[in-house]
């Protein structure tokens, strides 16, 4: 993550409500007798991973005991919120099952974890998209010391960057050496997860002190050759990443492409956004002022003009946050400002992941980044923040959405208010899969703690929508009500409100998406002689039953695989299976499921069934 704060100036602002408020079935008055269209809803029905085709993404630590447990209630709100991509690598800022340090702990010997497994097939299996950061060094061959070890066992979370001891994982490989024993863990990884993992990406901001003892882009470059050539001769459809870059540098990232001379092989550019860091920015300021002469979009500049890099080239943001512990912020800000960068990201092309969905408290983080509370042993524990539900709604109204040039947004009035307020005015017009128009806007505001905001309204007229019946998101809250076209207009509506969130505009008709359940979470299997007794959680989404799957360990000829033990009806929490032979692994997992279809799978839990 970069380091760069800016002071800036404030304003007061008037109230904003931060609600998580769950679906209702609620209608509109406008609706009558013989206008038979869908209710509305009144709050923003959410969409699961699996209900979305490309959407946002979220940075996660992989589950790991004591301070992130599978069986608590965290994991699976990702799929909830419909969060459709997700990065992983990195356990807070140390190494993580993937990283090379645990998949090679004894010299040539290259082996995953069954934890590993069950997680990325938790991923897979609930709809989401993973890219990889391959990492960190492994002091076995990178180490600063002029003895290496034989064996290695990966540090706790609390073992971080910066760190410059002799056996440091942040000592990367730059000799001719190191680089050959790194590239053999890319093609390790890269064969081993190719039918589920497709986007592999190279170190996590290699222009900081993740990279010992001093950043260098043309170390950086000579690595970033040989694993594109790696990958790609293993598996040809692979996505190749430019690493997580923390600073928006563009001679970084000249001098790292001059040296690896490979940016044809390059599919996606990927870097950090934390304006302001240590303290409260808006996300907007990312391309004024917070990185001084340096943005964002100065450097996708760079990188789509510089000499054989792809035409279609994607660009990931793969970590972005607002912190409420930062100076001036508090949760509230958090909770405007993630949608606004979000989707001022999306109307630039960019696709971004928030760090982090919740944060291994035995890290440098403590519980600071996470939009679910992490472990603290305090009633808060695994709870969602307010962002959490702001980001679960910007999710179900924009994943699958593209900008739409076409979509003319104009206010007449707005110069007079940007004098009374001071901050720009953005405005995108975006359009789904299907067709369907959604109008975002929002005033790019330095927004201050307890919620103020000055009550502004504006009128807007909206070209080129398509939207018949237009209602008014909070995308904060996700309240949606009615609202009416001027008398006489197709296309215009008066005193909209103005605020520093994103309101959002679209056809009663957009939310047309069935509401699933949410995803049992908490499984536990106790194993007994002749049973296993499976208990677990169940939440929203007006759940009807839940369906058991079971797993047994492959014999000679028999695949391992999931198969339905169990369709249990109401709100079941336990369930007893005594369909396992003594001395078998089995592993067990569970959905819900209500008329309009099935959640997302629970965590996997299980364990060998005694012989006695």
């Amino acid at each position: 993550m970069n380091r760069m704060p800016l002071r800036r100036g404030v304003w007061a602002w008037h109230r904003v409500v931060v609600l998580c408020i769950a679906i209702s079935a609620s209608f509109p008055s406008r609706l009558t007798a013989a206008d038979m269209r869908k209710p509305l809803p009144d709050h923003v029905p959410p969409k699961r991973s699996s209900q979305i085709e490309d959407g946002f993404g979220i940075n996660s630590d992989l589950p790991r005991d004591p301070y992130l447990p599978w069986n608590r209630w965290w994991w699976t709100r990702m799929f909830d919120a419909g969060f459709k991509w997700i990065r992983i690598g990195q356990y807070e800022n140390s190494s993580d099952r993937t990283s090379w340090d645990w998949i090679e702990q004894k010299r040539g010997v290259y082996s995953s974890s069954q934890e590993l497994e069950d997680y990325v097939d938790s991923l897979v299996d609930n709809g989401v998209n993973i890219q990889v950061q391959l990492l960190y060094g492994n002091p076995m061959y990178t180490a600063a010391a002029g003895k290496m070890p034989d064996t290695v066992t990966p540090e706790p979370g609390s073992f971080h960057n910066a760190d410059r001891s002799l056996y440091s994982v942040f000592w990367p490989p730059r000799t001719p050496e190191q680089i050959a024993n790194f590239s053999r863990y890319v093609k390790w990884m890269v064969e081993h997860f190719q039918t589920r993992i497709h986007y592999w990406a190279l170190w996590n901001e290699q222009d900081i002190n993740y990279w010992n003892p001093v950043a260098n882009p043309e170390d950086y470059g000579l690595l970033l050759k040989s694993f594109v050539q790696v990958v790609y001769d293993i598996d040809r459809d692979a996505k190749v990443i430019y690493g997580g870059q923390a600073d928006p540098s563009r001679d970084f990232t000249k001098r790292a492409l001059d040296t690896c001379q490979c940016a044809s092989g390059i599919d996606v550019y990927a870097y950090h956004t934390y304006p302001g860091y240590g303290q409260n920015l808006n996300p907007e300021s990312m391309d004024y002022e917070a990185y001084l002469t340096e943005s964002p979009g100065l450097l996708r500049e760079l990188v789509r003009n510089y000499p054989g890099i792809r035409s279609d080239i994607q660009f990931f943001d793969d970590e972005f946050n607002s912190i409420p512990s930062w100076k001036g912020s508090d949760e509230s800000v958090q909770a405007k400002y993630v949608p606004r960068g979000m989707v001022y990201n999306l109307a630039a092309g960019v696709k971004t992941f928030v760090w982090l969905l919740a944060a291994g408290t035995d890290g440098n983080e403590y519980d600071d980044f996470g939009l679910i509370h992490g472990l603290t042993f305090h009633a808060t524990d695994f709870t969602a923040r307010p962002v959490f539900c702001a980001l679960q709604n910007t999710n179900a109204l924009f994943s699958d959405t593209k900008f739409d040039a076409a979509i003319e947004i104009r206010a007449p009035d707005l110069p007079a208010l940007r004098r009374q307020a001071g901050f720009p005015f953005m405005a995108y017009g975006f359009r789904s899969r299907s067709g369907k128009a959604i109008v975002a806007y929002w005033l790019a505001a330095h927004s201050l703690p307890g919620k103020v905001f000055p009550p502004l309204y504006a009128e807007l007229s909206l070209k080129n929508t398509g939207i018949s019946h237009p209602v008014l998101v909070d995308v904060v809250s996700g309240d949606i009500k009615p609202i009416e076209w001027k008398d006489g207009t197709t296309d215009t509506l008066q005193a909209l409100p103005l605020k520093d969130s994103v309101m959002a505009i679209a056809d009663e008709s957009y939310f047309d998406w069935p509401l699933l359940p949410e995803a049992p979470s908490s499984l536990t299997v106790a194993l007994r002689r002749n049973s296993a007794k499976l208990s677990w959680s169940l939440h929203g989404g007006e759940p009807k039953g839940v369906v058991v799957e079971r797993r047994v360990e492959s014999l000679a000829g028999d695949g391992s695989r999931w198969e339905r033990i169990a369709k249990l009806q109401n709100t079941a929490t336990e369930y007893t299976d005594s369909g396992v032979a003594k001395g078998r692994q089995a592993a067990y997992r569970v959905r819900a499921y209500n008329d309009a279809g099935e959640s997302a799978y629970s965590n996997i839990a299980g364990g060998t069934v005694p012989i006695r």
